[in-house]
């Protein structure tokens, strides 16, 4: 019996004998349907039929414009790798492939993901643009999510402020496949690709599932796409399960998951084993299949996103760490750093790694709800928020043909920069006629060049919640809660102190920034549909406490 239908057949017998009210009633009937709903027929796995270049290279590797390989994590914290000196369990997890690439190259001390959720971040660092221009700012979210997850949310934490909804605006959202970055954007994959590189994307994209949106209509000429939410079968005897009963998105991601890819839009079919592992596998036969051409990899992993899961050899290979939650979700990070390693080792193995630009970073920092302390340390608050721990994420690039190992820049430098700098390596001119926000970091990876301006503002935004870095001086805005946070990041990089009162004129300052970068921008693409209190120094786990530091965050 399939393992959907086995807890649609528990939950409903489960519901028999409940009396702890209607409405938790109607919370589990709802949540079995959305399990029930969600099953599909998923084809065997198959080979992947990646397309083959040519047997032989018209120039070596060193006389080529560089291959370009981008790694991207999902809800990875700081803290999540030792290169910084920390690690998960108080350290005792080490990253040491991640650590190694980080070393053999440079590593951005002061970098931002686009935004503090991963869809808007995705669209940002493919375009070089703010959502302010695409209009991509808020994450899609499939049929019912506006409507389940408040409604578990306001069951399992009445003693929380409540997940506000707009069901006027849940019913006028386009279809979750529709839920797009417009096709009229140029990604870095279409400028690329212009410049001859082999364009290939492995893993999540949740920038579109409608044909017109799918990374092949994107400018990507491969695609081995996401297609489900599980990292393995929930059922696999390989596969150890964390559910996470008081995260109402973790229950939903449940109910509503599949173990499922698909190839350039086809039928979907079961991956080849534990995510990050088959997508490695599937990237170094990329790799291989293009040693004689430029290629540009995008690599988009799923972990550490919850549903926690791992393999049971990565699960036994931490150790007992005092908490099942904390040892699954270090088992997927193992897997994670053994994905970086095989990587850097098929490079060298083709002779390519010289001249390939590997880039390794993270959508947003890791969120307070899987209820795991210290992930983001030493910053505040996390995934929904514009604190540092929301939105301050690795970037590590390693070129050894160009960037000198050890470097670390001090710069602030958002995931904004990403396509005009990869644009740039390769050599490749940005699209003529579109605005591009982001700036082209060459210079501060190699030393060669003008110094960029470390003053150059950085913006963020969710609705109404806005927030800009100029200099060493980050402004919050929250236009629901009437909230404004100023802080000096050189003097106070955990942001403790909010001097929004005390310097007036460098609040005054960096409004006007946010008012000018909003001049003539162009609306959502959809409206928000939901609003979450997300707390800053508390994981979910914890206790609320009135008084206690939180935002809402929309969308």
């Amino acid at each position: 019996m399939k393992a959907w239908h086995r807890g649609l057949l528990g939950t409903l017998a489960g519901l028999a004998v409940l009396g702890a009210g209607a409405y938790a009633f109607r919370v589990e009937l709802t949540l079995a349907l959305v399990r029930w709903r969600s099953a599909q027929d998923i084809a065997a796995n198959r080979p992947v039929p990646w397309q083959q270049g040519p047997e032989a290279a018209a120039q070596s590797p060193a006389e080529r414009p560089p291959n370009i390989v981008f790694i991207l994590f999902d809800d990875l914290g700081m803290n999540d790798l030792s290169t910084f000196g920390g690690g998960v369990a108080d350290g005792r997890i080490k990253t040491p492939n991640i650590d190694r690439l980080a070393a053999e190259g440079a590593i951005f001390t002061q970098a931002y993901a686009g935004n503090a959720t991963c869809s808007p971040s995705r669209a940002q660092l493919m375009t070089g643009r703010y959502a302010t221009r695409t209009g991509f700012e808020f994450t899609p979210t499939p049929a019912g999510f506006p409507r389940i997850v408040p409604m578990v949310w306001n069951t399992i934490h009445p003693d929380r402020p409540p997940i506000l909804t707009d069901p006027a605006a849940a019913e006028a959202a386009p279809p979750f496949e529709e839920q797009g970055l417009p096709s009229e954007e140029v990604t870095i994959a279409e400028v690329l690709k212009a410049r001859g590189y082999h364009t290939v994307h492995i893993g999540k994209w949740h920038l579109g599932n409608a044909p017109k949106f799918h990374p092949n209509a994107q400018g990507f000429d491969e695609s081995l796409n996401m297609d489900g939410l599980l990292h393995l079968p929930e059922d696999d005897p390989q596969t150890v399960n964390a559910a996470i009963d008081f995260d109402p998105i973790d229950r939903f991601l449940w109910a509503s998951a599949n173990f499922a890819t698909s190839y350039n839009g086809g039928e979907k079919f079961a991956p080849g084993g534990y995510l990050a592992d088959y997508w490695t596998d599937e990237s170094l036969k990329v790799i291989e299949a293009n040693r004689n051409r430029p290629f540009f990899l995008y690599l988009a992993h799923w972990g550490v996103h919850s549903p926690l899961q791992a393999t049971r050899a990565d699960y036994d290979a931490v150790g007992d760490l005092g908490s099942e939650r904390l040892r699954v979700y270090a088992a997927m990070l193992r897997a994670l750093d053994r994905s970086v390693g095989r990587i850097m080792a098929k490079l060298e193995a083709e002779g390519l790694a010289e001249n390939t630009l590997v880039v390794l970073s993270s959508d947003n920092g890791a969120p307070g709800y899987v209820g795991l302390q210290g992930l983001n340390a030493p910053f505040r608050g996390g995934k929904g928020s514009f604190f540092e721990g929301g939105i301050r994420v690795p970037l590590f690039a390693r070129w050894p043909a160009q960037v000198a190992a050890g470097s670390k820049i001090p710069l602030p430098v958002g995931q904004v920069d990403l396509m005009p700098t990869f644009a740039a390596a390769a050599g490749a001119p940005l699209p003529a006629g579109v605005a591009i926000d982001g700036r082209n970091l060459l210079a501060a990876l190699t030393g060669k060049g003008p110094p960029l301006s470390p003053d150059a503002p950085l913006f963020w935004n969710s609705g109404y919640y806005k927030a800009v870095r100029s200099g060493d001086w980050k402004l919050q805005i929250n236009g629901r809660q009437g909230k404004v946070w100023l802080h000096n990041l050189a003097a106070d990089p955990t942001e403790q102190r909010n001097l929004a009162a005390s310097q007036p004129a460098q609040r005054a300052r960096l409004e006007a920034l946010i008012a000018a970068h909003e001049k003539g921008r162009k609306p959502p693409l959809y409206a928000s549909t939901f609003e979450t209190p997300v707390s800053i120094d508390r994981t979910l786990d914890q206790p609320y406490r009135k008084g206690d530091e939180f935002i809402y965050w929309p969308n």
